[in-house]
């Protein structure tokens, strides 16, 4: 069964859709309006292994929050519903990603229980037309649309964009460790038999 989901939002703000396929090869297209963001979920999608497209119309002449938030609304929606029941999947996921001198952690559980926790800090405003506090912004949504519990630590770090790259490297990898099937579980990975 191919775990594979498309996702639409329409609101006065923004106009977001979305498809993601959980077993790709890291085939991304995506167009947001936001250089720099486009390329951190590039980078998502190529080092998770998901297949991504993304296409977001918002009113960037306000800024990129609503484009950014929207964006993460949808794509946790579109994972949510490409996992279905969870079945056989190994739900945690932990990864380590060096960028330069940054080193980011990212650690998440498909728990069905939405946290956000990010211990970073990012020294710089903006990096091209991205803010960089709307990192932590579409990672909250994300998190809570997708029902992940989520962790975000930086380790070092001086660079905005190093940071941040080895964040959205580390989430894309993390998840596709906590995606992945083992023929060994029976059912879900939960004592209480649902995630």
């Amino acid at each position: 069964m191919s775990r594979t989901a498309s996702m639409e939002r329409v609101t006065g703000e923004t106009a977001i859709k979305a498809a993601l396929t959980l077993d790709g090869s890291g085939q991304t297209a995506v167009a947001t309006g936001i250089g720099f963001f486009d390329h951190m979920l590039i980078l998502f999608g190529k080092h998770g292994l998901f297949d991504l497209t993304v296409t977001a119309n918002g009113d960037l002449q306000v800024d990129g929050h609503h484009t950014v938030e929207d964006t993460g609304i949808v794509l946790g929606q579109a994972l949510a519903k490409a996992l279905g029941d969870k079945t056989g999947i190994k739900r945690y996921g932990t990864a380590f990603v060096p960028m330069d001198e940054a080193l980011a952690m990212v650690s998440l559980d498909i728990s069905g229980r939405p946290y956000l926790v990010f211990d970073a800090v990012l020294p710089g405003e903006r990096v091209g037309q991205f803010d960089s506090e709307l990192t932590e912004e579409f990672l909250r949504a994300f998190s809570l649309h997708a029902g992940l519990t989520l962790h975000v630590r930086l380790l070092s770090g001086r660079n905005t964009h190093h940071i941040i790259e080895a964040i959205f490297k580390a989430l894309g990898r993390a998840l596709d460790e906590a995606t992945r099937r083992d023929d060994r579980i029976q059912g879900v990975m939960s004592t209480k038999g649902m995630i």
